[in-house]
């Protein structure tokens, strides 16, 4: 179907940071699949990880135990906040699964009117018909109606208007540390310190998407971290699988005391090829001194961007985001400027607000750089 406007391009290979197209144009891609190829591509340790598996079994489905389910779920949970996961197969079904968790917790406890999810504007959750219902985006929602009722929407950044949201229905608030689709726009410590009180004050359950400032983007494992917070249930995806498609639902064991045997299910969710990939990135991950780089690293270019701006100041008008979730404000159309980009070589994503998408993969080096702040100030040259 036609739901994509497409760049007129077709990718043969990659190797590393670097995509190669078919009539033998090189990218270097500061796009990563949309937050997803965070070892880059076609990584040796992530190919010999999922061939290794393939030549032993595929798939069993979830009414048998899963050997790399289980061991990535204990890995997964003793590095965060979680007692317990939820495999999918991606982001918009890891956020599904987060809201009926959170409409399960309250009816077991006998709160059966809380029901509501305060969510923010300018969020992305996905394009299931309850994730677009959450967000309300008018270029999500459009022809989409009616839309499922149960999502109260707040400014972002915006605590009172939060606290004046909550009612004896609500149940949860819901966003994004850092708004990726919505323009790279990050919550403040404050602001999100203030949505785990509020949680704790109302009994609500906070819900965090990190389903693409998740899985070490921001140099640390999860953006909520930078605030000393942790939430009761979070949505994980892109960058867990490394371009595998993988998602998962992480939640304390009190916030999934509803989710019993037969409340839930995915057929393909963390079968054994997604569940070996998922190990294998969590390996580089966690190795010593990734996240410090990932910190060095998106230091770098977000001073290198900074210069960008006072040099370009009508073409790129500001710097947003952390680590290597970054974003540059535009002063002509993003579109105009992602496909200028695009033709001299740097592959970026638009988001809302005008906003450029820098979202290499995590492990590039100061080169790769010099070389994307080399072409962006070819393009603002192009562009004034």
């Amino acid at each position: 179907m036609p739901t994509y406007a497409r760049a007129d391009i077709v990718f043969e290979r990659g190797e590393g940071p670097y995509l190669y197209a078919t009539d033998g144009r090189r990218f270097l891609d500061f796009a990563a699949g949309v937050a997803v190829n965070v070892l880059g591509h076609a990584n040796p340790y992530l190919v010999e990880a999922l061939t290794a598996q393939a030549h032993k079994l595929w798939h069993t489905s979830n009414l048998f135990r899963v050997a790399g389910q289980e061991s990535l779920a204990k890995r997964l949970t003793d590095a965060t906040f979680a007692d317990t996961v939820f495999f999918t197969n991606s982001g918009a079904e890891a956020w599904e699964c987060g809201a009926k968790l959170i409409r399960k917790y309250h009816y077991e406890k006998g709160d059966k009117a809380r029901t509501r999810i305060i969510t923010f504007e300018q969020a992305f959750h996905g394009r299931t018909l309850a994730a677009v219902s959450a967000a309300q985006q008018e270029k999500l929602i459009k022809g989409f109606g009616p839309l499922l009722d149960g999502f109260d929407l707040v400014p972002f950044g915006d605590l009172e208007a939060v606290r004046a949201a909550i009612t004896d229905r609500t149940a949860a608030i819901c966003l994004e540390p850092i708004q990726g689709e919505g323009g790279i726009r990050a919550g403040s410590v404050e602001f999100l310190r203030g949505l785990r009180d509020l949680c704790d004050q109302h009994g609500l359950l906070l819900f965090l998407d990190e389903i693409q400032c998740g899985m070490g983007r921001t140099g640390k494992l999860f953006a909520h971290e930078w605030a000393g917070i942790t939430p009761d249930v979070m949505a994980v995806a892109k960058g867990i699988g490394g371009g595998f498609p993988l998602g998962a639902c992480l939640a304390t064991e009190k916030a999934a005391s509803g989710m019993t045997a037969g409340t839930h299910g995915s057929t393909y969710g963390g079968n054994p090829l997604a569940t070996a990939v998922g190990n294998a990135v969590l390996d580089k991950v966690l190795e010593p001194g990734f996240l410090d780089h990932v910190q060095r690293i998106g230091g770098l270019l977000q001073d290198r961007l900074a210069g960008l701006v006072a040099e370009n100041p009508s073409v790129f008008t500001g710097v947003r985001g952390k680590g290597l979730m970054l974003g540059l404000a535009c002063g002509p159309a993003v579109g105009d400027v992602v496909a200028k980009l695009r033709a001299n070589g740097l592959l970026s994503v638009p988001a809302g607000d005008n906003v450029v998408r820098l979202l290499p993969p995590l492990n590039i080096g100061e080169a790769e750089v010099e070389e994307a702040v080399a072409i962006l100030a070819k393009t603002a040259k192009e562009l004034v």
